[in-house]
This record gives C-alpha cells, structure tokens and sequence, in this order.
C-alpha cells in the first residue's frame, strides 16, 4: 500500500529485495552534463533501472522491488512500469532512510549510493550498501 508521500507500508508477501536508489548521488556519479538537466537525467536513470527491476544486478538476482528517490530540480520524474519514484520534499537523505525505515527488516534492503554518512545510516538499520557503479550503465 502507498501513502500520498510515495512511501509504501511494508507487505509480508513481498518477498522481493528492495533496491533503494539515492538518484542524485547515482546521477552525479558520472560527468556526463546531468547538471545541465537534472530531471532528464533522473529519468535516464530511472529508464536503466527498468532492466535492473526484472533482472537484477551481480550478485543480486531479480526480479527485485526498485525505488528511486530524487529530489531537488529531478523532482518531476513519473514511475515507470517496474521503477517507483519517490520525491523527497527536503532532504533525500532523510527520504532513503524512511523508505528503508518503512520495509521489513526480515527483507533483503540494498541502498545504492557513495555518500558514506547515508551507507552508515542505512548499515544501521540492517539494510546493505553499495556504490553507483554497480548500475550498468
């Protein structure tokens, strides 16, 4: 079940893991003019992370439940088909920590970014980091 913010009450019967992505940390990961047009390049990203959805990642089969998180001027970005977006009304950070918060802590939770404080706030409650790199491209 989602509420209005986007965040969705965790579900027992999901038994999918949960792929949180910090999308203007993933973004920024690469120098490819995002600044310029930060919504298209959240949604970019949000387009690669469809293949992620239905088949995974090394090490990290799917099919997987993904969020995408934006925030800033990459608000605007539309769910896809297998990719929920969640826009952070201030901090993304924040926004992350809840929709990790939200799920089951008996379910697999895997967050992507590089920023060290938001992996030791996710770490701490039981979910798993890795870096932007891990997207293919």
């Amino acid at each position: 079940m989602t509420d209005p913010s986007g965040l969705r009450s965790h579900s027992a019967d999901d038994a999918r893991p949960l792929l949180v992505v910090d999308g203007a940390n993933a973004v920024g990961s690469v120098p490819d003019g995002w600044w310029r047009d930060r919504r298209g390049a959240a949604e970019r990203l949000r387009t690669r992370l469809e293949a992620v959805a239905l088949g995974g990642l090394a090490g990290l089969p799917g099919p997987l439940e993904v969020v995408l998180v934006v925030e800033g001027r990459a608000r605007g970005v539309e769910a896809s088909e297998h990719v929920r977006v969640v826009e952070a009304p201030a901090e993304g950070d924040d926004t992350i920590v809840e929709v990790v918060a939200d799920s089951s802590p008996h379910r697999e939770r895997i967050v992507v970014t590089a920023d060290r404080e938001l992996r030791a706030r996710v770490v701490r409650l039981g979910a798993r980091a890795i870096g932007p790199a891990a997207i293919p491209r």
